[in-house]
């Protein structure tokens, strides 16, 4: 099941490649992170594009430009990528995609997805950037294709 769209799991993934790389705390190079996790560089210059404009990143141009966090990776959830990318009603739509969905007029997974999307905003809102880049250190969990 699809949760996320692929522009949100690219962002995040990027991000976390970010914080989890030795010079996470400079300006890293776009074209750096986008052959290291094999995205295209047009596409992640477009999400970084956004996540600079919602303040998650600092843009800098120049020689030794790049791209950085604009706050401590313990403050930046899952969450605010999502709804930076993805619109803060991200969780308010209806898993079909049906118009109009909600409680007077559900479809027929509404009371399903009512649910699970609250356990997953509520998870997404609850894990940090920081808390995953430690465990991709400190367990090496897998972050690369």
């Amino acid at each position: 099941m699809k949760v996320l769209s692929q522009t949100s799991k690219y962002g995040i993934r990027a991000l976390l490649y970010m914080v989890s790389h030795p010079s996470g705390s400079e300006y890293m190079s776009i074209g750096e992170i986008a052959r290291e996790i094999d995205l295209s560089f047009h596409f992640l210059t477009k999400i970084f594009r956004e996540l600079t404009a919602k303040g998650i990143l600092y843009s800098y141009r120049g020689p030794s430009g790049g791209i950085a966090l604009a706050k401590p990776a313990s403050e930046i959830m899952l969450v605010d990528i999502v709804f930076a990318l993805e619109g803060k009603d991200y969780f308010d739509q209806c898993l079909l995609g049906l118009p109009g969905c909600g409680h007077a007029k559900p479809c027929p997974v509404h009371d399903f997805w009512k649910d699970v999307k609250h356990d997953i905003r509520v998870h997404l809102s609850g894990t940090s950037l920081q808390h995953l880049s430690e465990k991709i250190v400190s367990e090496e969990v897998r972050l690369l294709l």
